[in-house]
């Protein structure tokens, strides 16, 4: 398919930007010795980088070490300014403290990421393996999505000015720095990514579908699951690449369970498993489950199966007009590596008027949801950081519905924009990448985008998008996708004047639909008619890494292109 309004020069340097090491070291050795004005010129503020490295003579991988090193200091430094404001709260409104506790759970996760790169870096003085080097990659990015979302939490709440005051300032000066030490890992750690190109025809595991996984459990975890289940269809079992599941509690509202509530299975979760141990399974029973839940860090590799779209339903209805945070507003939110749902219905139903009122958040590495439903308005799923998978997911909004700064895949989901309020437009996705050197995006792969039953009948009147840019570098592709009559002719809407239409990655892939001819798209210099080469690139095998984890789930999923 030919390219839109970018030369193929253009088309080359942003393909070098967004997808390899994103700045070429002026010396073809990592391991010369170079001065801090060598390595500085191409990041993004160079002249920061070199008040970060100066008085510095070494070789990149010198100046990695000692920028992530002092990463690591200021995250500390900043976590203790947070905790110092927090411990006399009676001297703070409720915004503020709500704002505060979201950026005091945020710098401890910084913490515990940059100790990790610094780990990394101290131990390797060349490339590093590719799966090490993305899970670096990964963490690193979320640092910055994490200090992002601490100053987004302080400027949408009526925080107390002294407080902003004082935050900003560190933040912003912290930003620059974990910038350099992402953009040095990059540099120095990262090896070329080499994009897959050919896959198995039927991907993975597609014989399991609507809900169904692969399941291994001994006799006495299965009784209970099939007992739990009742008269619902029973789970297939494989007989090979079956997903392992150590141990199981049943939730049910009428106490024939184990628990009555979500979040008391939840705390009954061991803490810190590993992969090979399996999955705790919690299973919860139809009903409508009024709690908001969190999921710890701690609570790893936890598998929620539920009774059913519709049939299982997590609801809350926190939101931004009643003084919460967007972050904190989620009605179910969870950062714990490697949570997998299944055949439930998460729900904010604050409606239009209160603004940002997410349903989910997800800021878990190698998450996946499967089969669930979404419903919401403005910010309905929050893809927070990260790496994630969705797939045969239901996801209902109208302003923004789905944004955030993970990496991840929606595979074969179903979009619905929603009427929203009178003089508001619909935009599905609203992604926040702050970063070149930052390896994440929103990649929506054989989706079906239609409207919901509220808007169908007055498309016309109503504005949709499959998108706008809400930070500088945002990125997102739509590919082998469906997209009815609602999609506005130009594809794609603003965020405000020219802010990031030239840095943003806008890309559409052969697309099918009524709204899906590209004759009258936006002609912003970041937004691109791709082909099949440059698609590939945010599939699940290449911009996931997912054949490495997904098999794991059970979860049905195809590796490249469909």
């Amino acid at each position: 398919m030919a390219f839109k309004n970018l030369s193929l020069l253009k088309l080359c340097v942003s393909l070098v930007l967004s997808f390899l090491s994103p700045i070429s070291m002026a010396s073809n050795n990592k391991h010369d010795v170079v001065p801090p004005e060598t390595i500085c010129q191409s990041t993004l503020d160079p002249s920061y980088c070199k008040t970060v490295l100066a008085n510095q003579n070494g070789t990149i991988f010198d100046y990695g070490r000692i920028s992530v090193r002092m990463s690591l200091s200021q995250s500390r430094k900043f976590s203790n300014l947070v905790n110092s404001y927090l411990q006399d709260r009676s001297s703070l409104s409720l915004p503020t403290i709500r704002a505060l506790e979201d950026c005091q759970f945020l710098a401890e996760q910084n913490f515990e990421y940059l100790s990790n790169a610094l780990d990394t870096v101290d131990k390797a003085s060349d490339d590093l393996p590719a799966a090490q080097s993305d899970d670096q990659q990964t963490m690193l990015s979320a640092v910055l999505t994490n200090e992002e979302t601490c100053l987004e939490g302080l400027q949408t709440t009526a925080s107390d000015q002294r407080v902003k005051s004082d935050l900003f300032s560190s933040l912003s000066d912290d930003k620059k720095l974990h910038s350099v030490s992402l953009d040095l890992f990059t540099k120095g750690w990262v090896p070329q990514k080499n994009i897959s190109t050919s896959w198995q025809p039927n991907g993975r595991h597609l014989d399991f579908r609507n809900g169904r996984l692969p399941l291994q459990m001994s006799n006495r975890v299965r009784a209970i699951y099939d007992s739990a289940r009742g008269h619902g269809r029973k789970l297939l079992q494989a007989t090979s690449d079956s997903v392992l599941v150590n141990d199981i509690v049943v939730v049910s509202q009428d106490g024939s369970g184990n628990f009555t509530t979500i979040n008391n299975a939840i705390a009954a979760a061991p803490n810190n498993t590993a992969a090979s141990d399996g999955y705790f399974l919690i299973f919860i029973k139809e009903g409508v489950y009024q709690e908001y839940i969190s999921i710890a860090k701690n609570k790893r590799y936890l598998m929620m199966v539920g009774a059913g779209i519709n049939r299982t339903i997590i609801t809350g209805d926190h939101n931004v007009v009643d003084n919460f945070t967007t972050f904190n507003s989620a009605t179910f939110a969870v950062v714990a590596q490697g949570f997998v749902a299944v055949n439930m219905t998460f729900q904010n139903t604050a409606g239009p008027s209160k603004n940002q009122a997410v349903a989910v958040r997800n800021g878990a590495d190698m998450s996946t949801f499967y089969s669930c439903s979404f419903e919401g308005y403005q910010d309905t799923l929050y893809t927070h950081s990260l790496r994630q998978f969705y797939r045969e997911c239901d996801i209902y909004g109208t302003v923004d519905f789905i944004f955030g700064n993970a990496a991840v895949v929606f595979q074969t989901c179903n979009m619905y924009p929603r009427l929203p309020l009178s003089g508001q437009f619909n935009a599905i996705t609203a992604q926040g990448r702050t970063d070149p050197n930052q390896n994440t995006g929103t990649s929506i792969q054989n989706a079906t985008i239609k409207a919901a039953d509220d808007l169908a009948p007055v498309v016309g009147t109503v504005q949709t998008y499959l998108g706008r840019p809400w930070k500088e570098y945002s990125r997102t592709v739509y590919m082998q996708s469906f997209m009815d009559s609602l999609i506005n002719p130009a594809g794609w809407h603003e965020w405000s004047g020219t802010f990031a239409l030239s840095t943003l990655f806008y890309a559409e892939y052969n697309n099918t639909g009524p709204g899906s001819s590209t004759v009258n798209r936006v002609t912003w210099p970041g937004y691109q008619v791709i082909n099949a080469t440059v698609a590939a690139n945010f599939t699940v095998s290449n911009f996931l890494s997912g054949d490495n984890w997904l098999v794991q789930t059970g979860v049905p999923f195809s590796s490249g292109l469909i």
